[in-house]
């Protein structure tokens, strides 16, 4: 069975950047397309910008946050489009900081996102998949950060840490119900999520400095990537069924080194 020919996906944070890659990757394969946001202006421009081009799409305002938006968001794809069969749990923000100097509210707000994001979006989904019988991929969102600690962002590390954690037990359990599951873990890619991050923080989160700790691409290593290059590695790797999906040839060399660390930990003399 084609994955995207006549499949309806879904895809969290699709007003833009990765999500609105992902969202025109498949659509240009022959899906249907159900976008959620909680920046509705942005979605509204999205959706029309696809039925523009023919696509059949839906936008539906949502905070994955909140398990009853997310279920919202599975009943409007559902009425409109009959089914679901790919499930992009793609919302996420940007937090950059010392572990240190982070409050429990930056904790909160940063896990609440981007890992009770991607689980609500798999308590809501993985049941309808199974129910439907028909196949289908999930694919979450992560990040490099997911793979690697890095300094200055370790909130954003352990909420991505968590996503791949759950997406490899995830595969294992779908795998055999014929359900594929995927995590993206990208580098840098030429999206606003540094800015909307910001933008979207809840009020007592902002301060004057907070533009002072968002680190420029050009500032961090790895080069930047356009997001229509990460929609089409998204396609292949649902195509392949692959579990993991990487974007840059610099991550090699750093999960290289971060696996001989823990080999080195085996040698004779350390064991």
């Amino acid at each position: 069975m084609d994955p995207f020919k006549d499949r309806v996906a879904v895809i969290t944070g699709g007003a833009g950047g990765i999500g609105m890659a992902m969202a025109h990757a498949f659509a240009a394969r022959g899906a249907r397309v159900v976008l959620a946001d909680l920046d509705e202006a942005a979605l509204r421009g999205a959706v029309d910008t696809l039925t523009a081009s023919g696509v059949q799409a839906l936008g539906v305002p949502t905070d994955v946050t909140k398990l009853e938006n997310v279920q919202a968001l599975a009943d409007a794809a559902v009425r409109r489009f009959g089914a679901v069969h790919l499930v992009c749990n793609n919302a996420g923000v940007a937090t950059f900081g010392l572990i240190a100097n982070a409050t429990h509210r930056d904790w909160q707000f940063t896990m609440g996102v981007n890992f009770w994001g991607v689980v609500h979006g798999v308590e809501t989904f993985v049941p309808r998949l199974l129910e439907q019988g028909s196949g289908g991929h999930i694919v979450n969102t992560a990040s490099m950060a997911g793979l690697v600690g890095m300094q200055w962002l370790g909130t954003y590390c352990a909420s991505k840490f968590a996503v791949v954690g759950l997406t490899e037990a995830l595969q294992r359990e779908l795998k055999p119900a014929g359900i594929g599951v995927s995590v993206l873990c990208p580098m840098i890619v030429a999206t606003k999520i540094n800015e909307n991050s910001v933008r979207m923080r809840p009020p007592e989160l902002r301060n004057a400095g907070e533009q002072a700790v968002l680190p420029s691409a050009a500032e961090m290593k790895g080069g930047t990537i356009p997001p229509e290059e990460v929609g089409r590695r998204v396609v292949r790797a649902i195509e392949r069924n692959d579990l993991y999906i990487l974007t840059h040839p610099e991550q090699r060399e750093f999960l290289r080194r971060r696996a001989a660390k823990l080999d080195a930990m085996f040698a004779p003399e350390t064991w």
